[in-house]
């Protein structure tokens, strides 16, 4: 299948106009050629994450660049290159995310609207539109193998949840993880943990729904945390220990607090993914610190989109990372608003949105680079 460089540039995209109001869908939003260091992709699918949520609901504090456009994952077809892209070629399949890689950084794309009397901004990447100018960097070629829909959670959830198990924890053999907040970072970094020799992975969220699909990942134990304190629970499943290692991946300052709380002193590590609302701290003990528990955040996971990408597209490949069962829920762009209303209500681990599934011809999926050499898992 052939998509033709549009004669046409206009497109279909969700707007952020104002904060904690819903987007706006328009039709007919012009896009620009690329510049130097930039792409131009038709997306096929997108990923909702928890920081778009944010975001449009003013929970990051103040935004300068309104009206703009959202979306940090997805996956699609490269239209066009710009002067000095080396990375990708026209016509090949690509994962964008958030995350920076190898390549030119080329900044963000450049949109106008007829209705509307202001640039529409953008940054390096967007994906709740059906076109986008990317920066070189943004992207990687799509691993041989792995369908559109699934890619899109390699832009974000994946290399951010499974990294932090992976590239910052890398977990002793026999020893314990606790998981809090089961959307799609904490689900990724789930799966991540069966990679290892841990003795108990366990799985705390509100849903029962995610505390069940965490079960079918291989969670030992589950805790809902509306019926039960989570802390206590851990520490009575850990010998009154506490966790060697805690994953937190919910949003919210108290559950950071929780998860560092649930880890053992002398040597516990509580690492978090996650970004609160603007404003808002964490409070905790110094003398736990003294006691030889540590707290640290994670950037993406430590993920290297280049490196990490084509590693855990091997080991979906082979069923290791069973990543279809985190797409809960499919939604069109005009549904938008329906998809971040299901995300922050805990409805779904996380959502997808479909722009173009006709790329989902098999006779359209094919190597992209040189994403099919063989690849050899460090764990």
């Amino acid at each position: 299948m052939v998509i033709p460089t549009p004669t046409t540039r206009e497109m279909k995209a969700a707007v952020l106009c104002r904060l904690n109001e819903p987007l706006e869908v328009f039709s007919g939003i012009e896009y620009s050629v690329p510049s130097r260091g930039q792409i131009l992709v038709k997306l096929a699918y997108s990923g909702v994450c928890h920081s778009q949520l944010m975001e449009a609901r003013g929970f990051r504090g103040p935004d300068a660049y309104l009206p703009h456009l959202l979306g940090h994952e997805g996956s699609g077809k490269v239209i066009e290159v710009g002067d000095g892209v080396t990375k990708v070629k026209k016509d090949d399949l690509v994962i964008l995310g958030w995350i920076k890689g190898s390549g030119m950084d080329g900044g963000g794309g450049k949109y106008r609207c007829q209705c509307m009397s202001e640039p529409i901004n953008a940054g390096g990447v967007t994906t709740f539109n059906e076109y986008a100018i990317v920066s070189e960097n943004r992207v990687v070629p799509l691993p041989l193998g792995v369908p559109l829909d699934v890619a899109v959670l390699f832009g974000c959830a994946l290399p951010t949840g499974a990294g932090i198990v992976t590239n910052d924890l890398q977990p002793c053999s026999g020893s314990t993880v606790a998981i809090f907040g089961l959307g799609g970072i904490g689900l990724s970094a789930l799966m991540a943990t069966m990679l290892f020799e841990c003795s108990k992975v366990i799985a705390v969220d509100v849903s029962e729904d995610k505390l069940a699909l965490a079960r079918s990942f291989g969670a030992t134990h589950t805790i809902n945390a509306k019926a039960s304190d989570p802390v206590s629970a851990i520490k009575n499943l850990t010998d009154g220990l506490g966790a060697d290692y805690a994953v937190e991946a919910s949003g919210h300052t108290k559950v950071i607090e929780q998860a560092f709380a649930a880890i053992r002193r002398g040597g516990g590590v509580c690492v978090f993914a996650s970004h609160p609302e603007q404003g808002a701290l964490i409070s905790i003990d110094p003398y736990e610190l003294i006691c030889g528990k540590q707290i640290r955040g994670s950037w993406g996971g430590g993920a290297n989109p280049d490196r990490d990408i084509p590693l855990f597209a091997k080991l979906y490949l082979e069923g290791k990372l069973p990543l279809e069962k985190l797409i809960t829920k499919r939604y069109p762009l005009d549904a938008i608003n329906d998809a971040l209303d299901d995300l922050e209500q805990h409805r779904v681990a996380r959502p997808l949105i479909e722009i173009d599934k006709s790329m989902d011809s098999t006779a359209f999926v094919k190597p992209a680079g040189a994403i099919g050499k063989e690849i050899t898992s460090t764990f």
